[in-house]
């Protein structure tokens, strides 16, 4: 995360007026949210245990929604059968997380153990798409959120 805020504030210091490259809405260009998610790709998702279900958390991943038109995932498989419904964009704070959302805003919720995989893909709102990723759960963290890439 703290190498994600640092990219975000070195780009807004890097372009014009002081800012971020804006459109007519106010949100930045799609090139600045293809550099977040290509930066932060170990994670776009986290798995977490916790009070009888398994979470998926698409959180990171989110913070790009503003300039996504899907984002696609499988579990267990590699098919990218699945979208996961993202919040609305917010223009005026793009990279946020709205704050009065559910679980179900940011996270997939399962019977525990369900999924050992989760295969991701984004697709930007200019139809190019991510590479294709596959996680799965980190061993050994209890009920703390982690994802590791399967190679």
């Amino acid at each position: 995360m703290k190498k994600f805020l640092a990219l975000v504030m070195m780009a807004g210091l890097a372009l014009p007026t002081g800012g971020l490259a804006q459109d007519k809405a106010g949100v930045p260009e799609v090139s600045m949210f293809k550099m977040m998610l290509d930066a932060n790709k170990s994670g776009w998702v986290a798995f977490r245990e916790y009070d009888g279900r398994q979470f998926i958390y698409f959180t990171n991943m989110l913070t790009s929604r503003c300039r996504l038109k899907e984002i696609r995932y499988s579990i267990n498989a590699d098919s990218l059968d699945q979208t996961f419904d993202m919040p609305a964009c917010i223009p005026d704070s793009p990279f946020m997380i709205p704050s009065d959302g559910g679980i179900d805003d940011i996270a997939l919720t399962l019977e525990p153990g369900t999924a050992k995989t989760i295969t991701v893909q984004a697709v930007f709102e200019d139809d190019s798409e991510t590479e294709i990723l596959t996680f799965r759960p980190c061993e050994g963290v209890g009920d703390s959120s982690c994802a590791k890439v399967v190679e």
